[in-house]
């Protein structure tokens, strides 16, 4: 599904900008609840950015996370990241 390389078991790849909320909304429960995760910022990399669009229907909408199993998701929950990585 992705050139990118997938993130570790029990990990996340978080694609995302230096002033998106919601990305940094995110960091902190991932912080708080001990997932790790890897940041790739869209607006350095963009190979990345092409990623996220590709994902979001041409839209490069952040955080856009990606999970071991090669799925994504775009603005998820803690909840649903837990979830998925269970």
């Amino acid at each position: 599904m992705t050139t990118q390389a997938l993130p570790a078991p029990g990990t996340i790849t978080m694609y995302s900008t230096t002033w998106c909320g919601y990305c940094r909304r995110l960091k902190t429960q991932l912080d708080s609840v001990g997932i790790g995760y890897t940041e790739i910022d869209i607006e350095q990399h963009p190979d990345a950015a092409a990623l996220v669009a590709s994902l979001n229907g041409g839209n490069q909408t952040v955080p856009t996370v990606l999970f071991p199993d090669g799925s994504a998701a775009t603005n998820p929950s803690l909840v649903e990241v837990r979830e998925r990585l269970s």
